[in-house]
């Protein structure tokens, strides 16, 4: 990404100057380089930078008015600007943010910080005109599309954990393929499903939007093959396009709803309404999957999941099965009668 960016350093420093641009060539990055606000001005409308890095107090024009005259061009109000200062007030801080600015950096400061901050702004940018062109180029916004390219594609077999309950969220995840249960672990190491993913699902990403921890632990069911996007440009996703986080709204809206439904089933429904309505969403959400709706599962997982004996479990899929509402074959369960399942009356 480096070797293709120029960078254009605004400070009346000389010595500080040469040596940020000595830092970002070292780095791969092109440079261009003033003393002030006014010549950073017209080099930023004639060179068009990657990104600006520019320090606050300066003669001529300083890094606000600079940055003011910048958001109101047309031509130059999208680049990444970072302002580099030696002013640590809240009010320059939050003065600088209300006006557009990235980020700022205070010194003085390490090479590694300046680096990071120039870098984690590229790549938000760079994500930011993906998502802009897909919304013109299909005149809505495919989300899916997105992730591909954006994303990184990921295979996982059968039993692997793809997180943990606890650790640091980093990513979100699109289910390409495969199946994936969601569980809390208990003390004593028993697992309780809290939820199956398949094509097309969503996970991960709520810790992301909240605590930053990951609160249940996903393993494959299935071999899978997913997409995973960095923290960094899924929330970059999120706050850049609003056709794509009102879709993450009704995707949550719609998780919260169908887990709703199934505490109200657990709570008043029988045992075999219990079994029938989770036997049929499975279903509804695996039927256009490669595998057909086939479910394949450990049944004391699927217990679990409904939260009932495995016994109980049991004697209930050889009911369903002599009446002709499922088949079970090699441990996988296929439903045969959907509209019956579905509207079983007790």
């Amino acid at each position: 990404m480096s070797d293709e960016k120029t960078i254009l350093v605004i400070e009346d420093n000389q010595g500080i100057r040469e040596n940020i641009v000595e830092i970002l060539e070292l780095s791969g990055f092109k440079t261009l380089d003033c003393e002030n606000g006014k010549k950073g001005l017209e080099m930023a409308q004639k060179f068009n930078p990657d990104i600006i890095v520019c320090d606050i107090m300066m003669p001529e024009m300083d890094g606000f008015t600079l940055l003011h005259m910048l958001r109101k061009n047309e031509a130059t109000k999208s680049i990444p600007f970072i302002f580099l200062t030696a002013k640590t007030e809240r009010s320059d801080f939050r003065k600088g943010m209300e006006m557009g600015a990235d980020d700022f950096i205070t010194k003085p400061f390490e090479d590694v910080e300046l680096l990071n901050a120039i870098e984690t702004r590229l790549r938000r940018n760079e994500a930011q005109l993906k998502v802009s062109n897909f919304s013109r180029s299909k005149g809505n916004v495919d989300i899916e599309a997105i992730f591909n390219s954006l994303g990184n594609q990921e295979k996982l077999a059968k039993k692997q954990v793809l997180f943990e309950e606890g650790k640091y969220a980093k990513n979100v995840y699109l289910v390409k393929s495969g199946k994936i249960k969601c569980v809390k672990v208990s003390d004593e190491g028993k697992e309780l499903i809290l939820d199956i993913v398949g094509e097309h699902d969503f996970l991960g990403y709520l810790p992301l939007l909240g605590s930053g921890i990951y609160d249940e632990t996903a393993i494959v069911l299935e071999d899978a093959e997913l997409i995973s996007l960095s923290k960094d440009d899924f929330l970059n996703l999120i706050f850049s396009d609003i056709d794509v986080a009102n879709i993450l709204i009704k995707t949550i809206a719609k998780n919260v709803k169908e887990k709703e439904d199934k505490l109200v089933v657990m709570a008043y429904g029988n045992l075999r309404k219990r079994v029938a309505k989770t036997l049929s969403e499975l279903d509804e959400k695996f039927k256009n999957s490669e595998n057909g709706s086939r479910l394949e599962i450990k049944r004391d997982e699927l217990a679990s999941y409904i939260g009932i004996a495995t016994e109980s479990l049991i004697r209930t899929l050889s009911d369903f099965k002599s009446e002709n509402l499922i088949e079970i074959s090699e441990g996988r369960i296929t439903v045969t009668n959907r509209e019956k399942l579905r509207n079983l009356p007790f």
